[in-house]
């Protein structure tokens, strides 16, 4: 599903942010990708979805060659990648029902099946009673739900979660890693990027380290 060969990436000001990377993540793995902040985890996830393009080596997401995708590649890619990430990006204007809603029009979803996907992933994520709140007035882990359940709602065959536990306390974490791995049971590939090893650690799945844009290890 994801095949990184020989990748690097290096931003305009100099600063190699991975260094030839080689990695392959099948159709329903979980993955953690472990590393302190500037290991070159949110670079991997945004190289993953067209954020950025790699500098050299091969990318292949799907069957979507990244190394010159055009603009019409990308955009299809990105309909079957949901993203989470880790300060939520949530709309403050638009109520919960509303955030999801814009979500699914910029795709293109049909309007009859709208509200019933609204209240799909409100349920799975335990927050349908808040439908008709504006996220200002949800505590952090419920931002954090409600960004999962708009990452969801178009049915990605990959989710990408960028330290979607960073900004929530343990109980609310915990909440989160088990919503991911529902969403991973149901067939979902989840790669999430987190600086806690011990989170992945304890939660018993593949576990790529990442130390100054390189892997160290890969493995359990």
């Amino acid at each position: 599903m994801i095949i990184f060969d020989n990748v690097t990436k290096v931003f305009e000001n100099k600063w190699t942010a991975l260094f030839n990377i080689n990695l392959k993540i099948s159709k329903g793995e979980f993955v953690f990708v472990v590393g302190p902040t500037g290991a070159g985890k949110s670079t991997l996830l945004r190289l993953i979805y067209g954020g950025d393009k790699i500098t050299s080596g091969r990318l292949q997401v799907f069957n979507y060659l990244l190394n010159n995708a055009s603009d019409k590649d990308i955009t299809n890619l990105r309909r079957k990648i949901g993203i989470i990430f880790q300060d939520f990006k949530l709309l403050m204007d638009r109520t919960v029902s509303e955030n999801i809603e814009f979500a699914l029009r910029v795709i293109g979803i049909k309007e009859n099946l709208i509200p019933h996907i609204i209240a799909d992933v409100l349920n799975k994520v335990g927050l349908y009673n808040r439908r008709d709140f504006y996220p200002y007035q949800l505590s952090g882990g419920e931002q954090q739900k409600i960004a999962i359940a708009r990452a969801i709602a178009k049915n990605p065959e990959i989710l990408l979660a960028d330290e979607p536990t960073a900004n929530i306390d343990y109980k609310g974490s915990d909440e989160i890693i088990g919503l991911l791995k529902e969403i991973n049971y149901s067939g979902t590939t989840v790669i999430m990027a987190t600086h806690d090893h011990i989170l992945a650690e304890t939660s018993k799945k593949r576990i790529i380290r990442l130390e100054n844009g390189k892997i160290r290890s890969d493995g359990n």
